[in-house]
């Protein structure tokens, strides 16, 4: 009987695990799973342990199990940064800009021109955009709209790129009013221009003309993203 209950307790945890993973955003979802078989192998080894079925080597493989359990979140949050230190030293030329509202935070990637993003509030919280279908994005739209006129309208500029056969659908959707300019922070202007810190006077003018090429609205670029450039060029250059 109490194996029964041990086994009962073990398969209810499992499945409680698993209907969280599903709830994870598909991008945390591997590393969700992966956790889930680390933590079943090693409660499975211990078991096999104390009921004497398994040799001293089951007791060090659980041991070498929990911490690789332990260092893989770390791992994960090194392995990237040790890859970009990597893209920095062989490809310097590759910058970002980021932009973000109370709902999303937006990333252009200077070299292609692409937007990506990822949501930061909502039902979607966590997710990437490239993550969401077309049914997906119009329920996001639907509560940017509601709560955050930003949101909506950088919502909108991931849309009209990613279904440019929609832009006017988009654009009509996304027509809530004029956005409400919001105040900048310093740190938050050179991110929107894709710069660091020690950016001079002659970097912040030389990257406000590279991005404002591409994005102008006269060059069929994104109106609401060329306002943010040229707010925070502003903001930088009084």
């Amino acid at each position: 009987m109490p194996r029964m209950i041990l086994l009962l307790a073990v398969a209810l945890t499992l499945i409680v695990l698993i209907r969280r993973a599903q709830r994870q955003p598909p991008h945390k979802r591997r590393g969700a799973y992966l956790q889930i078989v680390l933590g079943s192998a090693v409660v499975g080894v211990i078991i096999l342990t104390l009921m004497g079925k398994m040799h001293w080597i089951g007791a060090a493989l659980t041991g070498a199990l929990v911490l690789a359990r332990q260092m893989l979140p770390l791992l994960i949050r090194v392995l990237p940064m040790l890859g970009s230190l990597r893209g920095q030293n062989t490809n310097a030329a590759g910058k970002q800009s980021q932009v973000s509202s109370r709902i999303l935070k937006m990333t252009l990637d200077h070299d292609s021109g692409d937007l990506s993003g990822v949501v930061l509030d909502g039902t979607y919280r966590d997710w990437l955009l490239e993550e969401l279908n077309r049914e997906q994005l119009d329920e996001l739209m639907a509560f940017c709209q509601r709560e955050d006129a930003d949101s909506a309208q950088l919502l909108a500029s991931y849309i009209e790129q990613r279904f440019p056969d929609e832009a006017g659908h988009t654009e009509h959707n996304a027509n809530t009013g004029a956005a409400n300019a919001t105040g900048l922070t310093r740190a938050e202007a050179l991110a929107v221009l894709g710069l660091g810190e020690e950016a001079s006077d002659e970097d912040i003018v030389a990257a406000h003309r590279a991005l404002i090429q591409r994005l102008h609205p006269d060059r069929g670029g994104n109106d609401y993203l060329a306002a943010k450039i040229n707010e925070a060029k502003d903001f930088l250059i009084d």
